[in-house]
């Protein structure tokens, strides 16, 4: 599908959405200046055109007894095409693994590693990502506090 362009009623219902996905389309509508309608169509071209992926429940992964966030800086041994997919592969099937970069300067991966403790953490890291072929290295921060999460993409500054 060729770029969609956004016009300020496109970037206000994302916006809105990114706020409350649960938010219903009349609610929506009047919220953007449309009736439900052309808005529905517009949110329907919106997910067509892949702008909007799809609709999650943001969880608190404190209360589900996961306090602890790893950062993850990982250095490999080669970067060909199949050695970067291997990983990529691999990473993306363990469900500690929140979030995973490639990355420019002297690390190739940044991973986001959601765990109950540092016991968790250093089973994660001996039975799953020291058992990759290809690691040349491992440096881990564990964050102390988180001072800002979003999952909002900043549309204003859209195109």
């Amino acid at each position: 599908m060729p770029d969609y362009k956004l016009d300020d009623i496109d970037r206000r219902i994302v916006q809105a959405l990114q706020a409350d996905g649960r938010m219903s389309n009349q609610d929506l509508a009047q919220k953007v200046g449309l009736s439900p309608s052309p808005c529905a169509r517009r949110v329907r071209l919106l997910e067509e055109a892949g702008i909007i992926e799809g609709y999650v429940a943001l969880v608190n992964q404190d209360k589900l007894g996961l306090p602890v966030s790893v950062f993850a800086s990982i250095k490999l041994e080669r970067q060909r095409e199949e050695e970067l997919d291997r990983f990529g592969t691999a990473v993306s099937r363990w469900p500690e693994v929140a979030d995973c970069y490639l990355m420019t300067g002297p690390r190739d991966y940044l991973l986001r590693i959601i765990v109950a403790d540092l016991a968790a953490y250093e089973r994660f890291l001996k039975d799953k990502l020291t058992r990759l072929d290809n690691i040349a290295s491992i440096e881990t921060s564990f964050a102390l506090g988180q001072v800002k999460r979003s999952f909002a993409v900043p549309v204003t500054l859209a195109k």
